[in-house]
């Protein structure tokens, strides 16, 4: 047995090495560093093809909810329907589209909101009418009010 004896012998010096080297502080913890597993080519496959969670609205339906939509067409300097009072509250959304046979400029005064108009096609401009007061729609390059917008 002597064998034995000195292998609990070897084992009982470890130990005691083992307890001779410790304090009666604790040692320092070391702080825990994540590693995130990087994506495999399979996850990142499977997440670009599976659709998000919360699908999205057509982009027709994305439009904003308009209070009031005023139309206007120019036709040979002429104003249609005839130059007038629009009236909305204050905080409407107001869509102004606008078609003109000549190339021009949509200035909203007061609000120095501007929309380039092409020739024979329609082009729309959304206003938020948070200001209160008369403001004159006209046109840069011939001159023409096509109304004047009431907000209250």
């Amino acid at each position: 047995m002597p064998a034995a004896r000195a292998t609990t012998t070897a084992a009982a010096v470890c130990l005691l090495a083992l307890l001779a080297g410790c304090d009666s502080s604790p040692a320092p913890v070391p702080s825990p560093s994540v590693a995130l597993p990087s994506p495999t080519a399979a996850a990142v496959r499977s997440a670009a093809s599976s659709p998000p969670a919360a699908s999205s609205p057509p982009a027709a339906s994305s439009l904003p909810a308009v209070d009031k939509e005023v139309v206007v067409t120019v036709v040979k300097r002429k104003v249609s329907p005839p130059t007038s009072r629009v009236e909305v509250a204050k905080g409407s959304l107001v869509r102004i589209t606008v078609t003109s046979d000549v190339a021009d400029e949509l200035h909203v005064h007061g609000y120095d909101r501007t929309l380039p108009l092409p020739a024979g096609a329609p082009a729309s401009l959304d206003l938020r009418a948070d200001r209160t007061g008369l403001f004159e729609v006209e046109t840069h390059a011939s001159h023409l009010v096509l109304f004047q917008l009431v907000v209250r």
